[in-house]
């Protein structure tokens, strides 16, 4: 159980925030929504800031999946990593490839399971998640394996974005659904 109890899962008010909230679940809602509704704005806020991040921006599926999961195992919040595994494998990720993110500085060195723009990726993500600052030349082979300015903006902005998600989940000590 979570440090705050969850909301009702058959909540119904305030209706326009939960049926946004459902809507972008396919018609469900997570522990995490359940946490986010006691605080209804906060909830409606959240919802639309991450559905933007997680399914309108430009920044490659696989790539953006990939952030998500080193950002989750630095912080600790397996529930974020068991909600994105499975997303980056339908991105295109390997298994090989999720077994091997579970230690982010190894990973980051592997040229035999990620390819440059994943290294630079997960480099960024270790360094964001950690240090905060990020080295020069981390910032340099990310602009370089990227090529665009927008795609390296969407790969900051996910990586920012998953360590508020992940330092929200692990303060609150939500859990994977068992269901």
């Amino acid at each position: 159980m979570p440090r705050v109890p969850y909301v009702p899962i058959d909540l119904a008010e305030p209706r326009e925030i939960v049926e946004a909230m459902r809507a972008r679940r396919g018609g469900k809602v997570s522990h995490l929504d359940r946490l986010l509704l006691h605080s209804p704005q906060l909830a409606a806020g959240w919802n639309t800031f991450l559905g933007a991040v997680r399914t309108r921006l430009s920044l490659s599926p696989r790539l953006r999946e990939l952030a998500m999961c080193s950002v989750a195992v630095l912080n600790g919040a397996e529930y974020e990593f068991f909600h994105h595994a499975p997303e980056f494998l339908k991105a295109g990720g390997s298994q090989a490839q999720v077994d091997a993110i579970r230690d982010v500085e190894t990973a980051a060195r592997n040229v035999k399971l990620f390819d440059d723009a994943e290294r630079a990726a997960l480099s960024l993500s270790l360094e964001m998640t950690r240090a905060v600052a990020v080295r020069d030349d981390t910032f340099a082979r990310i602009v370089e394996a990227l090529g665009d300015t927008q795609s390296v903006i969407e790969l900051i902005a996910v990586i920012a974005t998953y360590n508020m998600v992940s330092r929200f989940l692990v303060a609150l000590d939500v859990q994977p659904e068992s269901n």
